[in-house]
């Protein structure tokens, strides 16, 4: 049994997920590299300095290095994210203060990919939307940053195809409408 209002020709497709992005893993190799170097040195040198207060202190030390240079950007890492559905871009970042942007495919927008040497090297890069002056948005850091550019677009065609159809004479040649004229009589 089929729901009639879903059948219907003028209800928009439901919006699907195309894909949930983070910033490349490789953004932690060094926070990763800080927490092993701590571990060891605090494992070797736990219990073997001459007073409680040095061994408690190197304890206490360890843990602060831990959380400022492993946690706090494994956190920051883990809460940026990136979600593409068939309608629009949302952008969720921030630890203490979420903020969530929203960009819609049917608004249009310009795709460049950015890359340093590296990024190359990994397939990753920055994707930048421009829409309108100077207002733009990032996505950082992306892996397969290609590809993402090539989905964006894609979906940014289907958008403007789509509100093409549903508006009949927008975004069509003047000459393609025959001797159908509007003049603007308005002062």
């Amino acid at each position: 049994m089929t729901n009639p209002a879903s059948t219907s020709p003028a209800a928009p497709p439901a919006e699907v997920v195309v894909a949930r992005l983070r910033p490349h893993g490789r953004a932690l190799f060094w926070p990763t590299l800080i927490l092993f170097s701590v571990c060891g040195v605090t494992g070797y040198y736990s219990g073997s300095l001459s007073e409680p207060w040095q061994n408690t202190l190197l304890l206490a030390g360890a843990a602060a290095v831990v959380t400022l240079l492993w946690l706090l950007p494994l956190v920051s890492w883990l809460t940026r994210r990136y979600t593409i559905t068939t309608r629009r871009i949302i952008f969720v970042h921030g630890i203490f203060v979420r903020t969530r942007q929203e960009l819609l495919h049917s608004r249009g927008y310009d795709v460049s990919v950015r890359r340093t040497w590296l990024q190359s090297l990994l397939r990753s890069g920055t994707v930048r939307l421009s829409f309108g002056g100077e207002h733009w948005l990032e996505l950082r850091d992306v892996p397969d940053a290609t590809l993402v550019q090539q989905a964006l677009q894609e979906l940014s065609e289907r958008a403007r195809a789509q509100q093409a159809r549903a508006a009949p004479g927008f975004g069509t040649d003047p000459s393609a409408l025959g001797d159908q004229s509007t003049f603007w009589t308005g002062r």
